[in-house]
């Protein structure tokens, strides 16, 4: 059982009740449905009809009732020094390396970044995946201390609420606007299970991009996924004839070297609040590096 005490804030003189109050927090119906049926909300320690309305500085109580962590939530201790950008009572956001996975794909494994956040995070909480990125990619995760925070933010992410954007060096095969959004489904390679393609069977996938600089080789790129498929992104690029450069996978010519693919900026609203936290990583030296070996 998970109980969480939030003061309200915020009415702005507009009257707001306790399901409408749930439902602006992006909790699931479930729970709301939950909340109600088990009694499991007290405002200033009573439970009141959810259409009573909320009131500046009440107190507001609920409690979570989750089962013990899965053997997919549970990550043996890493070895390795996570690089935290941003960290409170709920959350953590970590620069992830190129070269290391998000997560394990075994239970036995213990060289993911999950693995060395649950080193760090241990024994007083543990950590729970909210989104990933690609083993090659580097950049912002952004990762919960708590289980019943997850489908929240799966909320802020189907809402746009919670954004992702990343920076990107394309070698440029054709032709590129200035802007533009790039919508074009994605599914498995038939021919190759690592890898993605445009497929009109696939899932729906929405990018949007912005010229930063370019010359007549490279653009540097500003991305936002407005979906999170597998590869998204380097799917996308390169299906323009735009791949990123060093990407061994979607990039013919791709050579041996750091993808230059990295997410730089993690938006989203903390949760039971209207705050919203920006974070942005230090672009990593082989980045600048070679920006400043190839644009002038």
């Amino acid at each position: 059982m998970y109980s969480r005490k939030i003061k309200y804030h915020g009415n702005n003189g507009i009257d707001i009740n306790i399901r409408e109050l749930l439902q602006k927090w992006l909790i699931p119906k479930k729970w709301q449905h939950f909340f109600r049926i088990q009694r499991d909300i007290y405002i200033n320690g009573k439970y009141l009809p959810f259409n009573t309305i909320i009131k500046n500085d009440d107190i507001i109580t609920l409690n979570f009732d989750f089962p013990p962590r899965s053997k997919n939530q549970t990550y043996l201790p890493g070895k390795n020094k996570i690089n935290i950008c941003y960290e409170d009572s709920d959350v953590i956001i970590v620069n992830k390396k190129a070269g290391i996975k998000t997560h394990p794909n075994l239970p036995t494994e213990n060289n993911s970044l999950m693995n060395d956040v649950e080193s760090y995070l241990a024994p007083q909480s543990h950590p729970f995946m909210v989104h990933r990125i690609d083993m090659n990619t580097s950049g912002l995760v952004l990762i919960s201390k708590t289980p019943y925070l997850v489908p929240i933010f799966d909320r802020q992410l189907s809402s746009k609420t919670l954004r992702r954007e990343y920076l990107a060096i394309v070698k440029l095969n054709a032709p590129i606007n200035d802007s533009g959004t790039i919508d074009l489904p994605i599914g498995l390679d038939p021919n190759d299970k690592r890898k993605r393609i445009v497929s009109k069977d696939g899932q729906d996938a929405i990018t949007k991009y912005k010229v930063i600089k370019q010359n007549n080789n490279y653009a540097l790129l500003r991305l936002n996924l407005l979906t999170g498929r597998t590869h998204q992104l380097r799917v996308h690029l390169s299906a323009n004839n735009w791949p990123i450069v060093n990407d061994n996978l979607y990039n013919p010519e791709g050579k041996h070297g750091n993808l230059l693919l990295f997410a730089y900026k993690l938006i989203f609203v903390k949760p039971f609040s209207e705050d919203i936290q920006t974070t942005e990583a230090d672009i990593p030296d082989f980045f600048v590096s070679f920006i400043q070996n190839n644009f002038t």
